[in-house]
């Protein structure tokens, strides 16, 4: 499987501790080829703020940025790359419940639920 080469000086996507703990469980759970799984960070349009994130436990893809953390794999689809880089995933245990958190630099605004955000004009993203 091919990746795709970066065009500007990534950061990378990492892991807190607890998020990395939650993703291996998971994959070890699914008995997953950790060699080829991974989390998959992306970002598609909608919500109230303008973007969603969207976390799934994935397969790589052509075509993925792939980041290693604590020995697991992030994907990202190039497209969404410049939206979440720099990021870290969490996981969060809360009253109204438990899930992954990503933790974006990029963000400049993000509704009232957390559950869409908005980032600085893409130009101003891709030249990071």
């Amino acid at each position: 499987m091919s990746t795709t080469q970066v065009t500007y000086n990534a950061k990378g996507i990492t892991f807190s501790e607890l998020g990395a703990t939650k993703v291996k469980d998971f994959l070890e759970q699914q008995q997953a080829d950790l060699s080829v799984a991974g989390l998959r960070v992306g970002v598609k349009g909608g919500g109230c703020s303008g973007f969603q994130y969207q976390l799934a436990f994935d397969e790589q893809r052509d075509g993925d940025v792939v980041f290693e953390h604590s020995g697991l794999r992030i994907l990202v689809d190039g497209p969404s790359l410049p939206y979440v880089d720099g990021s870290q995933i969490d996981y969060v245990e809360a009253m109204t419940g438990a899930g992954f958190q990503v933790v974006n630099p990029n963000v400049v605004a993000a509704c009232g639920c957390g559950s869409s955000f908005r980032v600085a004009d893409e130009e101003e993203v891709s030249a990071v």
